[in-house]
């Protein structure tokens, strides 16, 4: 595995951000972007999940960076939900549903599998600190 020196360089990140771009972009729009309770809900957990794989890399400890990874996983789960409530209730076409539930299905198991590798890594390290050999 090759070595990660930045967050930035971290697929889940990239497509993380992605996903959150994408989210901002449908909840800016019509009806979507005047229920401020859902719109921000979902952007907030976007956000924390790109947010807490950022913050997790950056923990001098893979336990830690683990549980951030299991925190954005959350988040992904969160959005999800959140995803089919925007479908129910006309904010989103089925199309538009669709793309975005595949995206955030994709970033899910993306961190799922780097979440794994952390895993066995903090195993072998016994959570020692490290120097950045985190991927």
């Amino acid at each position: 595995m090759s070595k990660v020196e930045r967050f930035e360089d971290l697929i889940a990140w990239q497509k993380a951000r992605i996903l959150t771009k994408d989210i901002y972009q449908v909840t800016q729009q019509g009806a979507f972007a005047r229920d401020f309770g859902l719109s921000g809900q979902i952007q907030r957990a976007a956000v924390s999940i790109m947010s807490n794989i950022a913050e997790g890399f950056e923990r001098s400890y893979l336990g830690e960076f683990h549980q951030f990874l299991s925190i954005a996983k959350s988040s992904c789960a969160e959005l999800r939900s959140q995803l089919y409530i925007a479908l129910d209730v006309g904010y989103l076409d089925q199309v538009k549903f669709n793309q975005l539930l595949n995206q955030a299905e994709e970033v899910g198991k993306i961190i799922g599998g780097l979440r794994i590798s952390v895993s066995k890594q903090k195993h072998q390290k016994n959570s020692t600190p490290t120097t950045k050999e985190k991927c």
